[in-house]
């Protein structure tokens, strides 16, 4: 049975014919050429750690706190880091490679398809480089992003603890002021990711703590940089591992519980700012999440069409024969289903860093969705993975399982699903009465193709509609209950736009093949995937 294959054609497709993505210093050879060569070390060094990872999982000295990483994992992080693609989106200034978050997605996507459990140590420094970037001190600067944008370090978010889950108006981590300036952490952090691992020379802590005068909630929150080794004189700080959590999936990522018991720490930004600087990191990690969810339906999808294209099960309709099951109809539908989403995902995605490169307030609209849909579907394609399998799907060692296991985390963290709808509505719609969303619709009716008008049309203007009467309702009660059903709505009907969108890219392609494929998803996609955001505008209309 094969195993990963970055889909490099549909990648570089998505970004260049249907987005439009066109920069000064990359023709379409020099992104095949980075997409190729990121897709050699996904295939060939990631993808076959991704079971053995799962199997072997990540282990803890309870003595010490350090965590070791499952076999293979230093060996492979050391050539991802050493051949530059921890720096792909940063600042130059910094070591990074600048190159925009439109090849840092495509490039990103090939990690956590490749191997989620790995792709979660980039995804998090990313974040802390984010942060210190956008709100450190000249100082932090100049100590910790060189070696954080080299993957020479690791970041991490330590934000929520025991008592508080996504409520960080709990959290209760003091920060005590030294005389030199710095500050003495102290208390408990869950589900860190990477908390502790022996991939990297050091581990940079990103901190929520409350100053001794703090206001109370949520804004009382103070952000501090905390390294597992002090970078003046390389001592050990006072932060360790406790504990590694026992997960449904993600077995070789460790997620550690964090215990600073007085640990050296330096303030990011203005006390009481924490939650201001969280979402810096909050907002990156986001869209990197939905991303995550699209690579892991894309490999949940390869491993399925691999399996039915082998599996030689019942006859033909057509000619009595037995056939691999990939010829009858219900399996059909549903790799159709799994791979229409995951390109309807990806094109969203993509359009997201599009507008996160050229500073587009609409990235700020596609995160909730990108965030949302895209993991909600990753569960529901690496569900239908299973069931391509049939009995053998439920049966570990053929590996669909895992795509299930590992995605099921993805709706839950960074902010659940129901946190991302309500972000949405209140943030996303109410502050402006719906007018960048309304904006958006526009933009997604004036590129799809004409072919597909008389179909799209009602959609649009049900959720033009949708969206009018959130914008003039009051009921917050009644506002969050519809929430979610707009928010799946919306991504559904954005979906299928986009996919219109490249019906007209396609027709130019020089890959028969390829093209052809690409109208069979799109139609599919509209014909069968589409209906149910009616469904969900229903629900939406009756919940106001």
């Amino acid at each position: 049975m094969s195993d990963y294959t970055p889909p490099t054609q549909d990648m570089q497709f998505t970004l260049e014919d249907v987005l439009g993505f066109t920069h000064e210093e990359l023709d379409s050879e020099t992104i095949t050429a980075i997409l190729d060569e990121a897709s050699k070390l996904a295939r060939d060094e990631l993808a076959p750690l991704n079971a053995t990872g799962d199997q072997h999982g990540a282990r803890i000295d309870t003595q010490t706190g350090d965590v070791t990483t499952a076999p293979g994992f230093k060996d492979a992080y050391a050539n991802y880091r050493d051949g530059g693609w921890n720096a792909v989106p940063f600042d130059p200034d910094y070591g990074g490679q600048g190159l925009p978050w439109a090849i840092a997605f495509p490039v990103q996507e090939m990690w956590q398809g490749a191997n989620m459990s790995f792709g979660l140590c980039p995804l998090l420094n990313q974040g802390a480089v984010e942060a210190i970037s956008a709100h450190g001190s000249q100082d932090l600067k100049d100590t910790y992003l060189e070696n954080l944008i080299s993957g020479q370090w690791t970041g991490t978010m330590n934000l929520t603890e025991p008592q508080a889950g996504s409520d960080l108006g709990l959290l209760s981590a003091k920060a005590a002021p030294n005389d030199d300036g710095t500050f003495k952490i102290s208390g408990q952090k869950i589900f860190i990711t990477y908390g502790d691992h022996d991939m990297a020379d050091n581990i940079i802590h990103l901190v929520l703590a409350r100053l001794p005068d703090a206001p109370d909630d949520v804004k009382g929150i103070s952000l501090f940089v905390v390294p597992k080794f002090l970078p003046d004189s390389g001592a050990r700080n006072a932060v360790k591992c406790i504990g590694l959590e026992h997960k449904l999936g993600i077995h070789a990522s460790p997620t550690c519980t964090m215990d600073f018991d007085g640990a050296t720490g330096f303030i990011v930004g203005e006390p009481h700012m924490g939650l201001k600087y969280m979402f810096t990191m909050m907002n990156n990690a986001r869209l990197s999440v939905g991303l995550q969810g699209v690579a892991i339906a894309e490999r949940a999808y390869q491993h399925a069409l691999s399996y039915a294209q082998e599996r030689v099960q019942g006859k033909s309709t057509d000619t009595g024969e037995r056939v691999s099951i990939d010829h009858h109809p219900d399996v059909k539908r549903m790799l159709l289903e799994m791979r229409s989403c995951t390109e309807a995902g990806r094109a969203l995605t993509y359009q997201a860093a599009l507008a996160l490169d050229s500073g587009d307030e609409l990235v700020h609209l596609l995160t909730p969705l990108v965030k949302s849909w895209c993991t909600d579907m990753s569960v529901s394609v690496a569900s239908l993975g299973i069931q391509v399998h049939g009995g053998m799907g439920f049966i570990e060692e053929t590996g669909a399982a895992q795509y299930m296991r590992d995605s099921r985390i993805l709706p839950i963290y960074e902010g659940t699903n129901g946190i991302q709808a309500a972000d949405l509505v209140f943030r996303k719609m109410l502050r402006d009465q719906g007018t960048l969303a309304l904006r958006y619709i526009g933009e997604l009716k004036d590129n799809m193709s004409p072919d597909h008008q008389d179909d799209m049309q009602p959609y649009l203007n049900d959720l033009t509609d949708l969206i009018k009467a959130i914008g003039a309702h009051k009921d917050i009660n009644a506002l969050s209950f519809a929430a979610k059903p707009c928010l799946d709505a919306f991504a559904l009907i954005a979906g299928a736009c986009l996919l219109s969108r490249s019906a007209i890219a396609v027709q130019s392609h020089s890959d028969p093949d390829f093209a052809a494929q690409k109208i069979e998803s799109i139609t599919f996609f509209i014909q069968h995937i589409l209906p149910r955001a009616h469904g969900h505008l229903i629900s939406a209309r009756h919940s106001l």
